[in-house]
C-alpha cells in the first residue's frame, strides 16, 4: 500500500478542529449573569459556547476539581480545564496558552460586581482575585 501525503488543506482542517472545541458552560438553571459571561467568552475566544442548565452543576464542579470555597454560578470546561464563575477571558486565555503545572483551572469565587458578566451600570467594581487550583494547591493567578 502506498501512502500519499495529506494536503495542507486537510492538515489545516484537522488542526483547526482540534483547537476549536466548544466552550461548554454548565450553569445553575436560569442564571442570567452566566448568559452575559458566555456571550463575552464567545466573542473573545471566538468559539461556539454551549450553555447547559444543570441542576447538578455543583457536583460537576466538584468532579472537575473546583474547591467548594471557590464556587460560583457556572462552570465552563474548555480544552480540559475548568473555569469557575466570572473569570476574565484574558486570564482564561493565558492559562490555556501556558498550562501552568499542577493547575486544573481558574476560579472567581462568588459573583463580584464588575467581573465579566456582572457589570452593573453606576456601581463601583469590587476588587477580586482569580484563583488557580489543582494538584499544586490554590494560588492567586490574577487580581482585578
Amino acid at each position: 500500500m502506498i501512502l500519499k501525503p495529506l494536503s495542507t488543506t486537510v492538515l489545516l482542517l484537522v488542526a483547526t478542529s482540534a483547537f476549536a472545541a466548544d466552550v461548554v458552560v454548565h450553569r445553575d438553571p436560569g442564571c442570567g449573569c452566566c448568559t452575559k459571561w458566555a456571550a463575552i467568552a464567545q466573542r473573545e475566544i471566538k468559539r461556539p459556547v454551549r450553555m447547559i442548565d444543570n441542576p447538578q452543576r455543583a457536583a460537576l464542579a466538584q468532579k472537575a476539581g473546583v474547591p467548594a470555597a471557590l464556587s460560583s454560578c457556572h462552570t465552563a470546561i474548555i480544552d480540559g480545564m475548568a473555569f469557575e464563575g466570572h473569570v476574565p477571558i484574558a486570564d482564561m486565555k493565558r492559562a490555556l496558552a501556558t498550562r501552568p503545572k499542577g493547575v486544573k483551572g481558574l476560579a472567581v469565587a462568588g459573583m463580584p460586581i464588575g467581573s465579566p458578566g456582572m457589570e452593573v451600570p453606576g456601581a463601583k467594581a469590587q476588587p477580586y482575585s482569580v484563583i488557580a487550583f489543582g494538584l499544586g494547591g490554590q494560588k492567586v493567578f490574577a487580581r482585578h
